[in-house]
């Protein structure tokens, strides 16, 4: 599975859409035993807490994304860029930030049980 080409994939497809009018980006990290891990950035305009953010984008994702479909969780790691604004600025200069929140998300509502 090519990362890289799913995230140049969804950068063009979905996540201008949320990065203009939402003010959230997002971008896939891993794909692993079916759980695929995605990083979300968000900022002023963005207004969802992180458990509302983690669902959204974890469905987004995977409902864009043939690749990720079959996939049975995600991972979410949340940069909170409105709450700590030197964050952003972190981001552009190539510096990693830490993250502020860690959501898991399971798509199968009974799966464990």
């Amino acid at each position: 599975m090519n990362i890289e080409e799913i995230n140049r994939k969804h950068f063009v497809e979905t996540d201008m859409y949320y990065r203009v009018g939402f003010g959230l980006s997002s971008k896939l990290l891993e794909v692993e035993n079916g759980i695929f891990t995605i990083e979300v950035v968000m900022s002023k305009k963005w207004s969802k807490n992180y458990n509302a953010t983690a669902q959204e984008l974890a469905y987004c994702w995977k409902k864009s994304h043939k690749e990720l479909e079959k996939c049975l969780a995600c991972r979410v790691f949340i940069i909170d860029s409105n709450k700590y604004n030197y964050k952003q600025a972190l981001i552009h200069r190539g510096i990693q930030p830490g993250y502020d929140a860690k959501k898991g998300v399971i798509f199968r509502k009974k799966y464990l049980n």
